[in-house]
């Protein structure tokens, strides 16, 4: 089942991140504002252990641990692929971008970079610890913190929506390119 989801997933995801840029269009809309308002106050004096899920610095650490791991194991395409698609991936989303023109504070918004980059990170931890279903639990966790951090403050919550879309494309696609496709029937 897995498989078929890794195999099918990119185009539907790339799909729904350009339907969703498209219909939200420039603007913010109620669930953005929801964040952006009534969230955010909740969430003040907590945002910034939230954001620390984004961090560049703390990403590329556990992006270096896990290509490490894959190395460690002689898992060459695997590593590679583990270095090379997070990169791609934030290089797309700067296109992406442009196509899309969505500012939030005088920058472009849409897709997000930051969960671009959060995602795909996390998404070649899961690669590298074989689908195991704890890396799978924490990734998700660290993803939906790091979400609301950005809703609250950097993007709107449609901008993380649309990155999550096209970043877990970006995973099952590196996935498939490094052979880490789960292949057993009955996987969880």
């Amino acid at each position: 089942m897995l498989g078929k989801v890794i195999r099918w997933w990119p185009p539907f995801g790339v799909l729904g991140m350009a339907g969703l840029g498209w219909a939200v269009g420039s603007g913010s809309t109620p669930v953005d504002d929801w964040f952006q308002h009534d969230a955010r106050g909740a969430m003040r004096g907590h945002l910034g252990w939230l954001l620390l899920f984004t961090q560049w610095w703390l990403l590329a650490a556990v992006l270096a641990v896990g290509a490490a791991a894959a190395l460690y194991r002689r898992q060459w395409r695997l590593a590679a692929v583990v270095l090379l698609v997070p990169l791609a991936a934030i290089e797309i989303n700067v296109l992406l971008k442009q196509l899309f023109e969505r500012y939030k504070g005088g920058a472009l918004a849409y897709p997000s970079g930051h969960t671009t980059l959060l995602v795909t990170v996390l998404g070649m931890v899961v690669l590298v610890a074989a689908w195991r279903w704890w890396a799978i639990a924490v990734a998700v966790a660290a993803i939906l913190l790091g979400i609301v951090g950005l809703a609250c403050t950097y993007h709107y919550f449609t901008d993380t929506v649309g990155s999550v879309l096209y970043a877990t494309a970006m995973v099952c696609v590196a996935a498939r390119l490094a052979g880490a496709v789960p292949a057993h029937a009955g996987y969880p």
